[in-house]
């Protein structure tokens, strides 16, 4: 298949009734793409979170267009309204306060309703608070939970903190100043104060910091200033002891096994690794038997 496209063959945007999702800066204002403002100048109108906050990055690139407020408190109605004027034709744009729309923000509803409607959606990539910080954060990245902002208190809280106790793999969560504290010692209480965590605030933005690589020690350093900005967390996996050895178990196997394959005996291999992993000889000669080897 040719992929090799020429911008001239796609057709012109915004097309008309065309639901587009468009990601805008977290931050640092020179992260919006040249395909989003194209969107954000030229479709009919534009859904967002706050019109105050979106008429700041409207008029830092001297763009001006219609703006429709469509927050939690008013989805349902607004969301009829919308899509009557895309079934009429119109392009719209649905944009948050800052990020990629329905990520922890109002229009889960809007596109579901949408899709039912076999209204055509596409996606204006921007950027993310939680893979900005996840990537910066030199922990496990393949494989996460997102949890976005927790229930502020109750059982559905105390469910979610066990389960990021208890997970095998990274969990990022979003939180206000005024409440990181609180989840910081809530998160030392049911996983332990050396659990690895990077705490980040202010993404992209010009005081942009990282805090890390324990509980202990964001907490330590969270407490020692007045907390500011919105932060992420992102939470190691939970691997426990059991785990760990399990995991070496398999590594001297392997290694047992290459050794012996490459040319030395059973007794050799395991004398070798003995003295680099600091495990006895019979410990290492019984993670194998001759019968493997056949």
């Amino acid at each position: 298949m040719n992929t090799n496209i020429s911008l001239s063959h796609r057709k012109q945007e915004p097309e008309s009734s065309v639901l587009y999702i468009v990601g805008t800066p977290i931050g640092n204002l020179d992260d919006i793409s040249a395909r989003a403002l194209n969107i954000l100048k030229n479709v009919s109108m534009i859904a967002c979170e706050d019109t105050r906050t979106t008429s700041k990055l409207l008029n830092h690139f001297n763009i001006s267009n219609i703006l429709i407020s469509f927050h939690n408190y008013s989805s349902s109605k607004k969301s009829e309204f919308l899509i009557e004027k895309l079934l009429d034709g119109s392009s719209i744009a649905l944009v948050s306060d800052a990020g990629m729309p329905l990520i922890s923000d109002p229009g889960e509803l809007l596109v579901k309703e949408v899709k039912k409607k076999n209204i055509d959606i596409i996606c204006i990539p921007g950027p993310c608070a939680a893979l900005t910080a996840l990537v910066t954060s030199g922990l496990e990245s393949s494989k996460f939970t997102f949890y976005g902002f927790l229930p502020r208190r109750g059982k559905e809280r105390t469910i979610i903190l066990k389960s990021i106790n208890k997970s095998k793999i990274t969990s990022i969560v979003y939180e206000s100043p005024q409440r990181i504290i609180k989840l910081l010692e809530e998160l030392k209480n049911i996983c332990g104060g050396y659990r690895n965590l990077v705490l980040v605030k202010e993404l992209t933005k010009r005081y942009e910091k990282h805090f890390g690589q324990t509980i202990d020690e964001v907490l330590l350093k969270i407490n020692s200033t007045e907390p500011k900005g919105e932060y992420t967390l992102i939470i190691s996996g939970n691997r426990d002891k059991s785990d760990s050895n399990e995991s070496s178990e398999k590594k001297l196997r392997q290694d047992l096994l290459d050794l012996i394959n490459a040319g030395l005996t059973h007794k050799a291999a395991s004398e070798y690794l003995s003295k680099r992993s600091g495990k006895s000889k019979n410990q290492i000669y019984k993670l194998i038997l001759e019968k493997d080897l056949l």
